[in-house]
């Protein structure tokens, strides 16, 4: 089984997510079921069928964060020594340069990626196009409306 790289904060949100599905939304799960289950007939019951399919939900998610743990190789960025490159874990500033534009992006998991909180995935064509390069470098990257061009101001390790 391949690892998958995640950051401490990543792994800490999975596992939150894992305790809750197992203390919390398990547990709800299982007394939806069981009321719907005392409303009779189960064959025409559009509640009880809801409630299987949310469990099934529930329990196919504690699976998938399991593995996705078991498989997990964790990296703290600060503890990173790249040299100035641009890795897993490191947060970037850039400088798009058709607009001037700066923006700050840390590269992580694909489960971790929120762009409104400048996380990108590891998978992502921008991370893609950035890893391995250093300050002052520029890295084309082929967007939908074209290829944009991003000079690298800063590679931080936090």
């Amino acid at each position: 089984m391949a690892t998958i790289p995640l950051t401490r904060r990543g792994a800490e949100k999975l596992k939150e997510e894992l305790q809750r599905l197992k203390s919390v939304d398990r547990h709800a799960a299982i007394l939806a079921i069981a009321e719907a289950r005392s409303h009779g007939d189960l064959s025409e019951n559009a509640e009880y069928e809801a409630a299987k399919d949310k469990q099934g939900f529930i329990e196919g998610r504690i699976l998938e964060i399991e593995s996705k743990l078991a498989a997990a190789q964790i990296i703290d960025p600060a503890s990173l020594e790249a040299n100035g490159h641009v890795v897993f874990g490191s947060t970037v500033e850039l400088e798009e340069e058709a607009s001037g534009a700066i923006v700050v992006y840390q590269i992580v998991g694909d489960d971790e990626a929120d762009l409104k909180h400048g996380l990108i995935s590891i998978s992502s064509p921008i991370a893609r196009a950035l890893i391995g390069k250093e300050a002052g470098e520029v890295a084309e990257v082929q967007a939908p409306g074209g290829v944009k061009s991003y000079e690298i101001v800063e590679v931080r390790y936090v």
